[in-house]
């Protein structure tokens, strides 16, 4: 698919071949974000100082002919969940007012010794909970496609900041869907990895059984390479698998022949006609390059937010109850220290915040955790039995990433349940541990993006990457 920027691979090259300079291409873009970014609010903070030390860094070795990065000079954007060193890292809640890790996130890390650029931290609904980036304590962040409408969440700064031209790629977390649903909403390439993959280590945690981090990107192939960056072990993350990343540049050129796609049968209701319209267009492309269409059952699937909605508020209850007042953030003075917890975490977390942090709470209360909690964890087996069985009778399973094209801002605030709903497909997913991304094909209502949503099981990034690459070619 055409798209109206500069890709990653094409910055990085030019860089390398001297058409170009790092520091030329950062003034083009940090220019995009002062003509645009007071409309579009996809940043909590542009870091333009560094940004641009790191550009002259660039040039200097490519002057004095040192090998450069993977990602040499290439303007990249970072949920503002993931820690910079001495950079303020606010999960876009008022509760880290002030708070500037003393270290890196690993994934920044390797985005830096890849030559990469960081042009700013990105607004998210606060602790990454929500899917329109409305509940970020910093205002909401607006689809540079059509700001009366949102970019979808909760990594909607990441997806707005790429859609817009901000930045080349930037990084997103997904626990439910976070970076492939703003992706679909957005017209972006957007994937969430196998678990553990890509390390969580510096990630500030939401849910951590199920939080992973992943690129937007404008094309599959830079996708690829963003992967192939920041993927691969880490000793400093415990739940990081202790293996490679296999290539995935290497596969995108070797078509679908041959290859099983599942076709879901009983699709969950609330589709639009014209995203369901985009996906049987998806699967006649793949047929037509060789790919075999195979119908496959989830009967559990319609479980999944339910269980999803038990399972990832505990969690969050539990790694939440760190923001205390005591050691970092905001603190509100009270004359005892019970009092000053209540009334930090008071002024400090945001209405949807606290909504998952009392649902997840009393989930995990006595008398009520083996009804609530154990049973949402029974059911997430089920998800990953039917899942199982579906893989062995296909490679791949294509579905919507969104049952719709991006909404009106201000149309679902008010209405958690509905929300919710808008993560139907990317759940579960998260729940089973597996590998999943976005791709753009077509436009539905409004003349808004669609993406169609690649599933593979768990380490199945080559195949995904396959498909998701013939998809971009027949679009």
């Amino acid at each position: 698919m055409a798209t109206p920027f500069a890709t990653a691979i094409q910055i990085a090259q030019s860089i390398r071949d001297g058409s170009t300079t790092a520091s030329a291409v950062l003034e083009q873009h940090l220019a995009r974000i002062s003509e645009r970014e007071g409309e579009i609010h996809a940043f909590n903070l542009v870091t333009t100082e560094q940004a641009r030390a790191t550009a002259q860094h660039i040039d200097k070795q490519a002057k004095a002919g040192n090998a450069l990065g993977a990602l040499a000079g290439v303007p990249v954007a970072l949920k503002d969940n993931m820690c910079t060193r001495g950079i303020a890292t606010t999960c876009s809640s008022k509760i880290l007012e002030g708070w500037k890790p003393p270290y890196d996130a690993t994934v920044v890390t390797r985005l830096q010794q890849a030559g990469a650029v960081m042009v700013g931290k990105t607004n998210l609904d606060e602790f990454a909970m929500g899917s329109s980036t409305e509940n970020s304590a910093f205002g909401p962040t607006r689809n540079p496609l059509d700001t009366s409408r949102v970019p979808g969440g909760s990594s909607g700064g990441s997806a707005a900041a790429v859609a817009a031209g901000f930045a080349a790629a930037s990084l997103g977390s997904d626990t439910g869907g976070s970076i492939r649903q703003p992706a679909s909403l957005c017209g972006l390439v957007g994937v969430k990895p196998t678990y553990g993959l890509v390390s969580r280590q510096g990630i500030v945690a939401f849910a951590s059984s199920l939080d992973q981090v992943g690129p937007f990107t404008h094309t599959v192939a830079d996708a690829a390479l963003l992967m192939e960056v920041i993927g691969g072990h880490d000793p400093l993350d415990s739940t990081s698998l202790p293996q490679p990343l296999p290539s995935l540049t290497a596969v995108l050129d070797q078509g679908v022949k041959g290859m099983r796609i599942g076709r879901l049968v009983g699709m969950p209701e609330g589709c639009e006609p014209e995203v369901l319209a985009r996906l049987e267009a998806a699967f006649a492309a793949l047929q037509q390059a060789g790919a075999t269409i195979v119908d496959i059952t989830l009967p559990s699937l319609e479980f999944g937010i339910t269980a999803y909605y038990l399972i990832a508020p505990a969690e969050a209850s539990s790694n939440l109850a760190r923001y205390d007042g005591v050691r970092y953030g905001l603190r509100v003075d009270s004359p005892d220290l019970n009092s000053m917890y209540g009334a930090t975490r008071a002024a400090g977390f945001g209405a949807e915040v606290k909504r998952r942090i009392m649902l997840g709470t009393y989930a995990l209360s006595a008398g009520y955790f083996d009804a609530y909690y154990g049973k949402a964890l029974k059911v997430r087996r089920l998800i990953s039995d039917d899942f199982a069985t579906a893989y062995s009778s296909c490679d791949v399973i294509l579905t919507p990433t969104s049952p719709t094209v991006a909404f009106p801002i201000g149309e679902k605030a008010d209405d958690p349940l509905t929300m919710y709903l808008c993560d139907v497909f990317t759940i579960p997913t998260n729940l089973a541990g597996h590998c999943a991304m976005s791709v753009p094909f077509g436009t539905g209502a409004h003349n808004m993006p669609v993406g169609v949503q690649v599933l593979a099981p768990a380490l199945g990034e080559q195949a995904m990457f396959r498909v998701a690459a013939q998809l971009e070619r027949a679009s």
